[in-house]
């Protein structure tokens, strides 16, 4: 029989700091919930409680519309660090 992976149980980050609100516009906080590709990261994969990932999610699908955060990435134009050419 297979083991059993024993991963360490992750924590929530915004519950830790008690945040209620997750602002849009800050995009420090939001690059964590993002992968290279600008792809939103899963609850599994951040840790994320379900009612902080559900407003992470709103906040950058809103970033995404003012134009802060980019819908998609090229292929071709691959950058080492995406997060340095915003602002």
């Amino acid at each position: 029989m297979a083991e059993r992976r024993k991963f360490k149980k992750r924590f929530c980050k915004y519950c830790e700091q008690k945040v209620d609100f997750i602002d849009y516009k800050d995009l420090n906080s939001l690059k964590f919930s993002l992968s290279e590709r600008f792809k939103i990261m899963p609850r599994r994969l951040t840790g994320n409680c379900k009612r902080h990932q559900e407003l992470v999610t709103v906040a950058i699908k809103r970033a995404r519309q003012t134009a802060l955060i980019p819908y998609i990435v090229d292929r071709k134009n691959v950058v080492e660090s995406p997060f340095e050419n915003l602002r």
